[in-house]
């Protein structure tokens, strides 16, 4: 069985509704583009086609990676949460101990990942992320990163 995919809500429903989409909307324009490509003739010598072609099986692909999310997902349910330890869903603000820096992560599944979102959205499979899971508020965690050792100390858990 492939390894399940831990997700938020929102998360999931955002990975429906691209689904969703490409398949209503951008399949049938991808039709149309190869389509009309085909119009223009020789094949062989064709760049409207080939890049037509290319725009097809990029949709598709993408089609099959988002329906291989979903059907492994595992979504966390708000109830499961209990915002005493760090888990996927919550905001925890952290300090740098070394810096005296607070910064701010949302814990998301790996699909969900979006580090220029306000707070940033980390993966709970990073190292930053998995360093995280399961500590609680004053808990200071040191996590080992390619740069060196980064010194955390929990100041708060949100939902």
């Amino acid at each position: 069985m492939p390894d399940e995919i831990l997700m938020t809500q929102e998360g999931y429903d955002n990975l429906v509704a691209e689904r969703e989409y490409l398949v209503t909307v951008r399949r049938k324009e991808v039709s149309e583009h190869l389509k009309d490509a085909r119009s223009y003739g020789d094949l062989s010598e064709n760049a409207e086609y080939d890049a037509a072609k290319n725009e097809n099986a990029e949709v598709e692909a993408r089609i099959r990676k988002i329906e291989n999310v979903i059907q492994n997902a595992r979504i966390i349910k708000e109830e499961e949460i209990t915002g005493d330890t760090v888990n996927v869903g919550l905001t925890v603000d952290v300090k740098d101990e070394d810096t005296g820096e607070l910064m701010r992560f949302v814990i998301v599944g790996s699909t969900e990942v979006d580090p220029f979102a306000e707070p940033a959205k980390i993966s709970n499979d990073s190292q930053i992320g998995r360093s995280l899971l399961g500590k609680r508020v004053g808990e200071l965690v040191e996590i080992v990163v390619p740069d060196g050792v980064l010194h955390y100390r929990i100041e708060k858990i949100s939902k």
